[in-house]
């Protein structure tokens, strides 16, 4: 199977030691579940990341895996939202909205990419935060590397002049829309409601209010000969729509959560099973911080140095 720039083949991951639900995102994330007092979910958070970062590395995976032993960054375990790679050897720091995720930046993380990986240049947007301005990486936006476009779903967490910055200096058209769920609230995160691979795209195309724009979402992911799998309001809800094409040994896969498996049909699968194998990783108490497999994991669009 031809490599594909959609799906890279290796990822940062970010174990944490002492995972909890972060208060401070929860005004506008929908998806977090509140835990009972005194609940403490360290140790199967750290379970899961481990057993899911064997899985991967199990399909051929590179798995470049972190330990967060902090207190103070209950969100750590999502490091796509603070920084990003790119073919060409570019990487991205990104502007957070809480200030507890700003935290979350490791220089640690971005030396080793320097290392391991041909890194061109470093282009540093948490610069904004002052004034306000922020776009949280690849949950504020679903790359198309393929056809170069950011599709971004509009919110506190996604500014658009934080967007087109990103866009001129990585040579992406940016796509916006409005998408609300079912209980009419704005979706936080475009990651959570969309998953673009080399031949297909899931969609929560029912969230997207505008009829017209939405239209031209499917339709711009159809360009490039993908299939389209429409998913339903309460799959979106089981993150469904919150997984990741990666390149692994035997070909392409699909990591997403046990939960967003079950939540699919055969058909649904079938598709989806054409041009990638399903792998799913049990992370439901990670999921009870409002994001699920895509959240955790970085992937890397960078060329690996010679030993």
């Amino acid at each position: 199977m031809r490599y594909s720039i959609q799906s890279p083949s290796a990822v940062v991951m970010v174990r944490p030691h002492h995972f909890t639900v972060n208060t401070e995102t929860a005004i506008d994330n929908s998806f977090q579940v509140a835990t009972d007092h005194g609940e403490d979910l360290s140790a199967k958070a750290f379970d899961e990341i481990t057993l899911a970062a064997e899985t991967l590395r199990s399909h051929g995976v590179t798995v470049h895996l972190f330990d967060d032993e902090t207190t103070s960054t209950p969100d750590s375990v999502f490091p796509n939202n603070w920084f990003s790679t790119h073919a060409g050897g570019h990487l991205a720091i990104y502007p957070m909205k809480a200030e507890s995720r700003r935290r979350e930046r490791r220089s640690d993380v971005i030396e080793m990419l320097k290392a391991r990986y041909r890194v061109q240049d470093v282009i540093d947007y948490s610069g904004l935060e002052p004034d306000g301005l922020f776009l949280e990486g690849t949950g504020a936006m679903v790359l198309d590397h393929i056809d170069r476009v950011a599709y971004a779903v509009r919110s506190d967490r996604t500014d658009p002049i934080a967007l087109e910055r990103f866009c001129t200096h990585f040579n992406f058209e940016p796509m916006v829309f409005e998408a609300r769920d079912a209980s009419g609230l704005p979706i936080y995160h475009t990651n959570v409601l969309m998953c673009i691979g080399t031949n297909f795209a899931m969609v929560g195309t029912g969230m997207i209010t505008d009829s017209k724009r939405r239209a031209e979402v499917v339709g711009r992911l159809a360009r490039v000969g993908r299939s389209i799998v429409e998913l339903s309001n309460d799959q979106i809800a089981q993150f469904a729509g919150n997984a990741l094409e990666l390149q692994g040994r035997d070909g392409r896969i699909l990591a997403l959560s046990t939960t967003a498996l079950a939540s699919l049909s055969a058909e649904q699968r079938s598709v989806i099973e054409d041009s990638a194998k399903l792998v799913p990783l049990d992370i439901t108490t990670i999921e009870r911080a409002g994001g699920s497999v895509r959240c955790t994991l970085a992937g890397i669009h960078l060329t690996p140095r010679s030993e």
